[in-house]
């Protein structure tokens, strides 16, 4: 079986995902899509037409970015139109989904050079969902559509149960508040350091001027009093009627734990920011990078899927990583850092807790509390932002995972070279 290497990595910064706040919210996804394609292709002075596939990761398939983003980003961004692209959707994990596809590609030996990433406007899919509740139509979470399907595997709101997580395991508010403060802490230190300097490239408008080089989201001024005085974004939410049967997001929840009392304890502070961004990631075969004089970052070690419950919905990260690592026959003491995304405070902690880590060595540089989680991109961005961290601090091992939709959670394991 043949290596599969990372060669580059690069992203946007992240803008704000509000339409007339963002520096990034009037763009096409499209654009932002190419402008990492464009920077990948210009950095390693790529022959495009080698480009065997552009595998992409956009979890609101719809509107502008409907219609096969990867193809159409590949097409905007210069390169030679044999190069062919797919758009996948496993909603927030899907920027992990494509790096992993792509290295089985390589790894099998069916393809030598492949591009990897994801592409969200928040701010788009926000608006999305604004008009679909406004037009009546079922917001039931994720299986909504198969009435079956919600009988079965009740899929609530993810806020609600990221709530319902911390209630079962007994974290509180403030253990939650206190991650987030310290995600915020690390991402002003990582932004003052420059340590996300190599990867982020600038995004300019059509005309050619700058419309984004640094991070917009972090709030380097966070305190504690701060976080504590903000309202709990998820209560009055759980107890809206979602259908005419008055069925609501705790109502679904209960349906699987009926005992469960719910106490609300995420908010704007302690969950993932709302932002615009893409990343991509260049892999090629051992083969094809000594053949061009491309020179390996990194190696694939291992990758995994896995499922557990769809209802609680935030809790496959523990098994993921469990999984990866059986796979690549290392252990927990093995790794060198560790990222997690921030999807709610409670992810991370409990992902921390369960595993017994050390805390110096999870998300060293903040993470979507501060950075903001631009759903389909995300992962790509966190595989970046690992291997940054591993050839900055000398580590070797980097394990990267994050939560999905419908109770899912890829992983990977990269091995700096």
């Amino acid at each position: 079986m043949s290596e599969a290497y990372i060669i580059d990595t690069v992203r946007t910064p992240r803008g704000i995902g509000k339409v007339g706040k963002g520096a990034l919210a009037d763009m096409h996804p499209q654009h932002l899509a190419a402008t990492v394609l464009r920077a990948l292709a210009e950095r390693n002075n790529l022959n495009t037409a080698d480009v065997e596939d552009v595998i992409w990761s956009t979890s609101t398939q719809k509107g502008a970015q409907g219609g096969d983003l990867a193809r159409m980003a590949a097409l905007d961004a210069g390169y030679d139109m044999r190069v062919s692209g797919v758009t996948l959707d496993r909603f927030c994990g899907g920027g992990i989904t494509s790096v992993n596809l792509a290295a089985g590609q390589i790894m099998s030996g069916q393809e030598d050079l492949v591009i990897a990433g994801g592409t969200e406007m928040m701010s788009l899919t926000m608006q999305i969902a604004k008009e679909e509740m406004a037009a009546g139509l079922p917001q039931l979470g994720m299986g909504s559509g198969n009435a079956r399907l919600q009988a079965v595997h009740p899929q609530s709101h993810q806020g609600v149960c990221g709530d319902a997580i911390a209630s079962m395991e007994g974290i509180s508010r403030a253990d939650l508040d206190a991650l987030a403060l310290e995600s915020q802490k690390r991402a002003a230190r990582a932004i003052e350091e420059g340590r996300f300097d190599r990867s982020v490239v600038p995004v300019y408008k059509a005309d050619g001027t700058l419309a984004l080089d640094r991070e917009e989201f972090p709030r380097p001024g966070t305190t504690a009093e701060g976080l504590a005085s903000l309202e709990p974004s998820f209560g009055k939410m759980a107890d809206m009627p979602l259908d005419k049967d008055g069925t609501t997001f705790r109502g679904l929840i209960n349906q699987k734990y009926p005992d469960l009392k719910i106490d609300h304890v995420h908010h704007a502070g302690n969950s993932s920011g709302v932002v615009d961004g893409a990343a991509a990631v260049l892999l090629a075969s051992k083969d094809y990078a000594e053949k061009h004089g491309l020179k390996p970052r990194a190696r694939i070690v291992a990758t995994a899927n896995i499922g557990d419950c769809p209802t609680l919905m935030l809790n496959a990260p523990v098994p993921a990583a469990r999984k990866v690592l059986a796979k690549a026959n290392l252990t927990v003491e093995d790794i060198d850092l560790w990222e997690i995304n921030e999807a709610f405070a409670v992810v991370a902690e409990k992902f921390i807790r369960d595993l017994k880590l050390d805390r110096s060595k999870v998300n060293v540089n903040g993470g979507s509390m501060a950075l903001g989680h631009p759903i389909g991109a995300t992962g790509s961005i966190l595989i970046g932002t690992v291997l940054d961290e591993l050839e900055r601090t000398g580590g070797r091992y980097g394990l990267v995972t994050m939560c999905a939709a419908g109770g899912m959670a890829p992983a990977i394991i990269i091995e700096r070279i």
